[in-house]
């Protein structure tokens, strides 16, 4: 295993492939947001204010979402963040809906329907609770509080709201932007994540530097 790419009290971040950098199955709880397996690529739409995306590094399938799964076993709760057009993981306990805020959804649509809407699988051993809270997730306020340099952020809200029902340390092996460290770190929880991508390692640590200065709504 490398030596950290950043670490504070709170959180550790290993640049590297999360198959090798193991250092997160060590965490209590996984929560991720990983490759969805889609393909995914975006094209320049200057009207819309969009630029274009390669891609993200092994979306061509599910299969390292998948390995990274199987390595976190059923024993401890995870919590999955993916899409309704690539195969669901194994073993899903609940599926959630997180709904986005109103202005997202809209580049790449062609039916007049927004795409505004992600799955959130839950799987392993979770708490049994009441049943309290909906299935369906809400973000409000518009997509620009949470944007980052990464194309698929997440609001810091959105996860510390689910981040908040589970406890222990926080594993995130496809740490993206870093909101899901972020998001522990305000939470005053430990966290370590992996990010394959350098330039995500970059972003992470820089918002990771700024301590809890940093209340932005990206993933």
């Amino acid at each position: 295993m490398t030596s950290p790419y950043y670490q504070d009290d709170a959180v550790t971040l290993y640049h590297g492939d999360c198959r090798e950098e193991t250092a997160w199955l060590e965490a209590d709880v996984l929560i991720t947001d990983p490759p969805y397996g889609i393909g995914w690529s975006k094209g320049q739409n200057n009207a819309a204010g969009s630029h274009a995306h390669a891609g993200i590094l092994n979306d061509g399938d599910t299969s390292v979402r998948d390995e990274a799964l199987t390595f976190w076993g059923d024993h401890r709760p995870g919590v999955v963040f993916g899409s309704f057009r690539a195969p669901r993981p194994a073993d899903v306990r609940q599926t959630l809906v997180w709904r986005k805020p109103v202005d997202a959804g809209v580049v790449g649509s062609v039916t007049g329907y927004r795409t505004d809407t992600e799955l959130i699988f839950l799987t392993g051993p979770h708490p049994r609770r009441n049943s309290s809270r909906s299935s369906v997730l809400t973000t409000d306020g518009g997509v620009g509080a949470y944007r980052t340099e990464h194309p698929h952020s997440k609001p810091i809200a959105l996860l510390q709201r689910i981040m908040e029902w589970l406890p222990g340390a926080v594993a995130d092996p496809f740490a993206g932007s870093g909101s899901t460290l972020v998001a522990a770190k305000l939470l005053g929880r430990r966290a370590v994540g992996v990010e394959l991508d350098e330039r995500y390692c970059e972003l992470i640590a820089g918002r990771l530097a700024q301590g809890v200065l940093d209340f932005g709504e990206g993933a």
